[in-house]
């Protein structure tokens, strides 16, 4: 019955990541209520932001937001452009060892004179709630081991994955892309869950064909629309992570937002999509909040014990 659906179906379901991640926010507002209650004490998470770049400058803003939004306390480090890196890991080690402070995020990308391996390896695993500290990555990558922290948008892509009711276990999955902060861990984490990987990158050939073979496509590769319909299987479920600017003289600010996933074309082939904007996005932010609160509750059971 399943399999006749899906035949019928003409057109993708489209994955609503922002009524999801909503959902999410939801429920750790409760859960931060909760501790408040009981504890008397809330999530605290930290950004460290260095220099004004405006992307940058947006994306920390729409963090503090939402932990406002959901009770948690957010604690904001923002330093000047030509910030030492000396300067950079006092403030993180600072971090590390005040107790209000469950999460620490360094907004990437640094200043090109700042090692970014060095800042982020000083963060303390426990409050790694990005996922990019190296053991994090590595318990990710090893069988038999997890990770404390999962980062944010891999696992928000495989939780907008899991609410189509398909099992990733057995499914052949391929991302398209390989950056430390999307593309490898995504394809650690679906190989965890039992999908059979493959990434496909700037040196892949016939990208084209791997892509067709998926039943499961992350798209991380910074590219507008380069992932066209006829790239798609027939009711492969399409996560779209790329959020390109393109001209538009139609829109007040001159340009909108796409995907690295030509949706106008692929969601006829597809058989869930996500949009660009309102599809990872909204989730890459509610996955921090919910690490944050893992973060917090695993401190507070301490203290208790």
């Amino acid at each position: 019955m399943a399999l006749l659906s899906e035949e019928l179906q003409t057109e993708a379901r489209i994955i609503d990541g922002e009524s999801i991640a909503k959902t999410i926010r939801e429920e750790i507002a409760k859960e931060v209520s909760y501790l408040w209650r009981n504890y008397g004490r809330v999530p605290g998470l930290a950004v460290v932001i260095v220099g004004g770049r405006k992307d940058s400058q947006t994306y920390v803003r729409m963090k503090r937001k939402a932990c406002s939004d959901v009770g948690i306390k957010s604690i904001l480090v923002d330093m000047p452009e030509d910030a030492s890196e000396d300067t950079i890991l006092d403030h993180v080690l600072n971090l590390n060892a005040d107790p209000e402070v469950h999460g620490i995020l360094v907004q990437l990308p640094l200043p090109q004179h700042v090692n970014e391996q060095r800042i982020l390896s000083a963060i303390s695993m426990e409050k790694d709630v990005d996922g990019f500290h190296p053991l994090n990555i590595g318990n990710l990558c090893m069988k038999g081991r997890e990770p404390l922290f999962v980062p944010c948008t891999p696992q928000g892509c495989v939780e907008l994955i899991l609410t189509t009711g398909t099992s990733i276990s057995g499914k052949l999955a391929v991302v398209v892309g390989r950056s430390n902060i999307v593309g490898l861990p995504a394809a650690m984490l679906l190989n965890k869950l039992d999908a059979t990987v493959t990434i496909v990158h700037s040196h892949t050939p016939h990208p084209k064909d791997i892509v067709k073979a998926a039943d499961i496509v992350i798209a991380a590769a910074g590219q507008a629309s380069m992932i066209k319909g006829d790239w798609i299987k027939p009711g492969a479920i399409v996560i779209d992570v790329g959020t390109n600017a393109v001209d538009d003289s139609t829109k007040k600010s001159g340009y909108r937002l796409v995907g690295d996933v030509d949706f106008a074309e692929a969601k006829k082939v597809a058989g869930w999509i996500t949009p660009v904007p309102c599809g990872v996005g909204p989730m890459t932010i509610a996955m921090l909040l919910k690490n944050t609160l893992k973060s917090a509750k695993h401190a507070f059971m301490e203290k208790i014990d």
